[in-house]
This record gives C-alpha cells, structure tokens and sequence, in this order.
C-alpha cells in the first residue's frame, strides 16, 4: 500500500510480486526440508528473525522521513510519459525481501505446505503447484488494494494528511519490526 501510494498501480504490483514471487522460494525451501533445518536451528531462525526485524525497521524509518519532509510526499499516479521517482527494482525488491525474510511466512509453507503434499509425488511440483495457486490469489488481492489506494488517495487528501499517512505506516512499520526482533513466541522451537 506504501508503494501505490508512492509511485502509482505499478509500484503496488510489482511490489506484490515481488512478495509473491518469495512465496516460490519458501516452497521450494520447504520441499526441500531447509526450512525444517531453519526452524530447528535456533540461531538460524534467530538470524532470519533479525534479519526480517531489521528491514521492517528500516522500511518504516523510510516512511518516517517522507513524514518528516515538507510538501506533497506522495506524487501524483505514474502516467506512461512520465518520469518515474524510483525505478521498478526498488519496489519488487522491497516486496521480494519483505517475504523472504519474513519467518512466520517460513513456518506457515513448513506448517501447511506438507498437508497437502502426496507422499508418492513429487513434494517439490505439488509445492510448486501450490505456491502457484497462493501466487495468483495474492497478487489478486494486493493488485486490488493497490488499485484500491491509488484510486482513493486523492480524495479530500492534503499534503498534512499524506504526512500524517506516513507518520502512522513508518511508526506500524517501526512497531512491526521490534515487536518481531523481540517477540519470544516467535522464536525457534
């Protein structure tokens, strides 16, 4: 929702591909039993835990400092002619990492992938196939919140409130991340 609201419908869906397109490296870890190994291993799960913690921060305290700036924050939605603020890197790299160093969303493909595994097939193509079905309903959803912000944002919004907006994702963002850095009940086994 940060990035339709930063660069337009674009931003929001390549944003959410890049948080989709994380969700085959989690299946493909969980059929290969890495995430098992992860999950196990406290220091492992401790170091992604950080890790996760650490860019949640790091997002957030971007989001801050557009709070903090003077004037419009948020620019107006990406025409085709237009200029782009941010090349499309910046948001699929920020939806591929948020995924990726997520834990919870390891523990869920380990916690869920395996029910609907055969045992006979191949665990990697049923999870694959999965993955693929979790894809498409997710970048469903995200593509209609991203439209969703971007087809709202504008209405009755001022440069205060498009601050505030900032204000209020970056502390969530902030908030999120700490509460995950020391939140014991996601800790390792």
């Amino acid at each position: 929702m940060r990035n339709a609201g930063r660069g337009g419908f674009q931003d929001g869906c390549v944003t959410s591909l890049g948080i989709c397109c994380g969700l085959f490296i989690h299946a493909t870890l969980s059929a290969l039993g890495i995430s098992l190994l992860l999950v196990q291993t406290s220091w492992a799960f401790s170091a992604l835990k950080w890790a996760g913690a650490l860019y949640l921060i790091w997002l957030g305290l971007g989001s801050l400092r557009q709070a903090i700036k003077r004037g419009n924050t948020i620019r107006k939605q990406t025409s085709p002619g237009a200029s782009r603020t941010v090349s499309l890197q910046v948001p699929l790299r920020e939806g591929l990492l948020s995924n990726v160093l997520n834990p919870k969303t390891a523990l869920f493909y380990m916690a869920l992938l395996p029910q609907f595994v055969n045992p006979e097939g191949s665990a990697f193509q049923q999870s694959m196939v999965l993955a693929g079905v979790h894809f498409l309903l997710a970048m469903l959803w995200q593509c209609g919140l991203a439209w969703a912000v971007v087809r709202f944002r504008g209405v009755g919004v001022n440069a205060r409130v498009k601050r505030l907006l900032n204000g209020v994702t970056g502390s969530f963002l902030v908030a999120m991340g700490i509460r995950l850095a020391v939140n014991e009940a996601g800790s390792a086994p």
